[in-house]
């Protein structure tokens, strides 16, 4: 449970959508994307890259919100996906269903909707051999 496969998410900070910004759009970013306004789109790192979202107690998003690392205190309406680590602060609120690897909850916080674990992939093909004993009768 507590593997060193798992990281947390980073401290550095790419881009910043400030308070009393309104973004209505998809929002594209890779590395770290803070947001302390509000988007009206889906809010998408890119994929096979590390990313950060964190979403202040401030930040509302309305759309589909799909990362690496996601760290929120504000509030997301749609679906999210996490690739690796959710950490849902005591502001939070997510009405949508959450997709995750790892979970961190909060006492305060509110999820209206699924929580669905991403299962590690094990799946693996074991072909048995029959015994020269076996295949001859």
């Amino acid at each position: 449970m507590f593997s060193s496969g798992h990281s947390k998410p980073q401290n550095r900070i790419d881009s910043l959508i400030g308070v009393g910004t309104r973004i209505e759009g998809n929002v594209h970013f890779t590395g770290g994307l803070r947001i302390d306004g509000e988007v009206i789109g889906n809010v998408m790192a890119d994929p096979g890259k590390p990313s950060t979202l964190v979403l202040s107690e401030h930040a509302r998003v309305c759309g589909d919100v799909t990362v690496t690392h996601l760290v929120v205190n504000g509030e997301i309406t749609g679906p999210v996906h996490v690739a690796e680590y959710l950490e849902l602060q005591s502001k939070a609120k997510v009405t949508g269903d959450v997709h995750y690897k790892t979970l961190e909850i909060q006492l305060g916080a509110i999820v209206e909707g699924r929580l669905i674990h991403l299962a590690e992939s094990t799946e693996k093909v074991v072909a048995f051999k029959l015994s020269s004993a076996e295949a001859s009768s």
